[in-house]
């Protein structure tokens, strides 16, 4: 039997050998083999690219993982009509990719503080912390102010490029802080938030401070009511948070020339070929979610429009963008805005790479860590990313017209979180409590701590719900207030000079050190 098994097999590969040899594989008329054929052949044909970079441009989408762009990229792609698993994003058809660790010094889950620093740093640091060291204890100002660290943009001002920083969230969150800022704590937005004593300047002020260095030329995104104090009203009558007698808004108007704005139509008549830095604040907190935005630029629209600012400058420039509402959307266990803010974040990349040259342009598109977001199965193609698990059509490619079903008889969403508000399980009322199966206590085990509270539920609630409606939330197991970030891997995608640097599994700060490079090693793409 062996001897019979092992000449069937010698025969097989010898067939196998023979059609290989010959170029005439009974499969080369396949659609998927002929789209392999034509992927391997661009890989064969790439070239490296070591120009030295002129520009670069760091795009992060924060809290999108590999999952969370997997469900964009289903998301846009059914949103234009397709299937959407066979769809790619800008950022799928770079050249060049990476899967990044992203645990901070002190987490194996980290916060985007020490996420960001490694990006523009080269360092790994504690959760909380913003370009110092991670010696530093959190909140420990003096400390803070010894153990800094210089950033990527000082280090290409330096260079006499222009810098500039955009982000959907507060520009003093942590993900754009980190562009120009050094603190003890990323709570540090404004000086009302810092502790008693503390002599470090906070986060807001030292935007300003950069943009008076000449290292920040553009600044756009949320967070108006840190620059601005409590006696000052911004363009919506929302009152500002600074106590210290310091508008920050209106010093970098009068001390700096900068451009001021707030609104919609004051973006769409910026200058943008004046001289002076702009300053770009639309909302007292985070700007709004794409699907909610009215009165206020996309993230493609500020991109294009830091991209003309920063482009005057003959030395070129380093950008940063982040999709910061991503990550806050996950947050919430809200996967429908989720997506559709990382959809916005896919159109702010096409722009970039439209406005850009890869000769002298490095991107890299990454985020800063994932979230606890998990896809269900077995869905058949084309199960609406945001919707119910398909069958699987065994006679077709699409799915079925009917949901796989849970062993409670219920159907499941595609998408669900570990833990968030969506949480199936809920607290009980004490008369509830009381009556509920979840006290009854099996022998050998040990009774309720008094005063824990008790939880229970099922999964009764998603047979009438509309699971794709904006405001769904995802079902969950873990009952918490707000989802949390998790330790898995993200991706990097690179395109440019030197983004074939980025292979294999990388720690997160080598993304500085490659920016890095690519800023410094090669020769001019003119020359």
């Amino acid at each position: 039997m062996k001897f019979s098994l092992s000449v069937t097999m010698a025969a097989l590969l010898g067939t196998t050998a023979a059609f290989a040899q010959s170029g005439d594989l009974p499969q080369q008329d396949n659609e998927w083999y002929q789209s392999a054929q034509e992927t391997l052949q661009q890989l064969i044909d790439r070239q490296e690219n070591t120009n030295r970079a002129l520009n670069i441009i760091l795009f992060v989408a924060d809290g999108n993982g590999v999952g969370t762009n997997y469900a964009t990229r289903l998301f846009e792609g059914q949103q234009q009509g397709g299937l959407g698993d066979d769809h790619n994003l800008p950022q799928d058809e770079f050249p060049y990719s990476a899967l990044v660790k992203t645990y901070s010094a002190n987490g194996q889950t980290p916060d985007s503080a020490p996420t960001a620093t490694a990006m523009n740093s080269g360092i790994k640091t504690k959760n909380d912390l913003i370009n110092v060291t991670d010696n530093v204890a959190v909140g420990d100002c003096v400390a803070g102010l010894e153990n800094g660290v210089r950033t990527f943009a000082e280090i290409v001002s330096d260079m006499d490029k222009s810098v500039g920083v955009i982000s959907t969230a507060r520009i003093t969150h942590a993900t754009p802080a980190a562009v120009y800022a050094r603190t003890a704590d990323r709570d540090f937005e404004d000086d009302t938030l810092l502790p008693e004593g503390c002599d470090q300047d906070d986060i807001a002020l030292q935007l300003y401070k950069q943009m008076e260095n000449g290292v920040i030329d553009v600044a756009m995104g949320g967070g108006r009511r840190h620059f601005i104090t409590t006696d000052t009203t911004d363009a919506e009558n929302s009152a500002g948070k600074r106590e210290d007698n310091q508008n920050l808004a209106q010093m970098a108007v009068d001390n700096l020339n900068a451009a001021y704005i707030q609104t919609q139509e004051e973006f769409d008549a910026l200058d943008l070929s004046a001289e002076g830095p702009i300053l770009a604040l639309f909302e007292p907190s985070h700007m709004q979610y794409e699907a909610d935005r009215s009165g206020e630029p996309s993230l493609a629209e500020m991109t294009s429009a830091a991209i003309e600012k920063l482009s005057q400058n003959e030395n070129g420039y380093y950008l940063a963008v982040e999709a910061g509402r991503v990550d806050h959307a996950n947050h919430a266990g809200n996967a429908a805005r989720t997506l559709t803010d990382g959809v916005a974040f896919a159109e702010a990349i096409r722009a970039a790479d439209e406005m850009t040259d890869d000769a002298d342009t490095l991107i890299v598109v990454t985020s800063d860590h994932e979230h606890a977001i998990a896809f269900n199965g077995y869905c058949g193609r084309g199960s609406d990313i945001l919707g119910l698990c398909m069958k699987v059509n065994g006679e077709g490619i699409e799915a079925l017209d009917e949901p796989n079903m849970a062993s409670d008889e219920l159907p499941y969403t595609v998408i669900g979180y570990l833990n968030g508000a969506g949480s199936v399980l809920v607290e009980q009322m004490p008369e509830e409590a009381e009556n509920s199966a979840a006290t009854e206590i099996k022998a050998g085990e040990a009774s309720p701590e008094a005063g824990a509270p008790i939880y229970s539920g099922d999964r009764s609630a998603i047979a009438d719900a509309d699971v794709t409606d904006i405001d769904y939330l995802q079902q969950a197991l873990i009952p918490m207030s707000s989802e949390t970030h998790s330790g898995e891997d993200v991706a990097v995608y690179a395109k440019g000079p030197s983004a074939h640097l980025f292979d294999g599994t990388i720690e997160q700060n080598v993304i500085f050190h490659v920016m890095q490079h690519a800023a410094t090693a090669g020769e001019n793409a003119s020359n």
